[in-house]
């Protein structure tokens, strides 16, 4: 890994992109608690959370397609300039709740062309596929561990400056990023001359059949995340204090961080890629396992062990970018992050819905395990047609 971070370009857009997510989670924290402060309610709070995540999903098909048009470095500035401007609005103390509500809209919006700029921009600056790949391990160790820093911090921060403060820190966050790309990654011409369709990503990757066997891979993890929409009720069918929830949402990205690391110090690129059936099959025999209702423990180390199988999506996300022609990847990668935004929405209202028709969260679980089994040997089993064969060109 310190290969990867040796090159400049590299550690800029990492560093940015660490610390900008740890103010986001800040954000997240500090909305839920300021929301739910002025209105006492539930509800409210949790319709602003979704807020964070839904605009993401329409931006993600059509913004991103600027991190095609312009160049990527202006685009990945100019978005987190923006970003730290609505955000500082946000912490000004009294801002009207619906003026809030679509401040975070615009943000998340904002954030999409940015983010595509950033997956496109972390491609282009290595020359070096292992050496590529290496830099998203990192990128999904540091991620996952930066969530975690700021959920698990965010609250203690929140309770000791207030919302407003929090907010105004996640904006700070957003000048150093625009600061760190602008002085330290080298700026390079547009990779698109703008003549594409904005929607002509969709149908280019779909199109292409190694791409799509990668997108169905990322499309399991809406199975694999169901114990995280459950977390509560399942403690509560535990019997164990509401503490535990806390440690149950954080099994899995801890595992995932561990996962990460043994893969990218002990597995080749070329293995991983062989892999990647395996890999995707095991978090859900890991989730079968919940049909013998574990009690906390047991429970708290099968999340992470399918938290650390589930690190194979690090070597799928790298390969769909790396397959991308360059002057497609901010396009293609947004349809690839929305897909899999949707299909974790979809799963963890399923989860739910399982939960309420069976009577138990550990029975909707162990039912997510088994569909999700079966769809996996189907995707494992269609990419092993493809191993071995050179992917299909895209048209630009």
């Amino acid at each position: 890994m310190t290969a990867a971070l040796a090159n400049r370009e590299f550690r800029a857009l990492w560093l940015a992109e660490v610390q900008s997510l740890i103010g986001d989670q800040l954000t997240i924290v500090a909305l839920a608690i300021l929301v739910y402060d002025r209105t006492g309610s539930a509800l409210l709070s949790a319709v602003v959370y979704s807020l964070t995540f839904l605009p993401a999903l329409a931006g993600g098909l059509g913004l991103s397609q600027l991190a095609d048009r312009y160049p990527r470095r202006t685009v990945l500035v100019y978005s987190s300039l923006i970003q730290a401007v609505l955000i500082a609005v946000m912490a000004i103390p009294g801002t009207p709740l619906p003026l809030l509500c679509g401040l975070v809209v615009l943000a998340r919006l904002a954030n999409a062309p940015g983010n595509a700029a950033q997956n496109a921009l972390t491609r282009e600056v290595f020359t070096d596929d292992d050496l590529y790949l290496k830099s998203q391990d990192i990128r999904g160790i540091s991620t996952n561990t930066a969530m975690l820093l700021g959920l698990a911090g965010g609250g203690l921060l929140v309770s000791q400056v207030g919302a407003s403060w929090a907010l105004a820190l996640d904006a700070a966050t957003f000048l150093l990023s625009a600061a760190v790309v602008r002085f330290a990654v080298s700026r390079r011409a547009a990779a698109s001359d703008g003549n594409g369709s904005w929607f002509g990503a969709v149908k280019q990757v779909f199109g292409n059949r190694h791409l799509r066997v990668l997108v169905w891979f990322s499309w399991l993890v809406g199975l694999a995340v169901i114990p995280e929409g459950l977390a509560a009720p399942l403690a509560a069918e535990m019997g164990v204090g509401k503490q535990a929830v806390g440690w149950l949402l954080a099994a899995d990205p801890l595992g995932f961080v561990v996962g990460a690391f043994l893969l990218s110090r002990f597995v080749s690129a070329e293995q991983r890629r062989k892999l990647l059936g395996v890999l995707a099959a095991l978090p859900m025999v890991a989730l079968i396992a919940f049909a013998l209702k574990p009690g906390l423990i047991p429970a708290l180390l099968l999340l992470a062990a399918a938290g650390a199988a589930g690190a194979y999506l690090i070597t799928v996300s790298a390969t769909f970018i790396t397959w991308v022609p360059n002057e497609l990847r901010g396009g293609a990668g947004g349809v690839y992050r929305t897909g899999l935004r949707v299909a974790q929405g979809i799963g963890a209202g399923l989860g739910g819905l399982a939960a309420d028709r069976l009577g138990a969260a550990t029975s909707a679980i162990a039912l997510a395990g088994v569909v999700g089994l079966l769809l996996a040997v189907l995707v494992a089993l269609s990419w092993g047609h493809l191993n071995g064969s050179s992917p299909e060109p895209l048209l630009s």
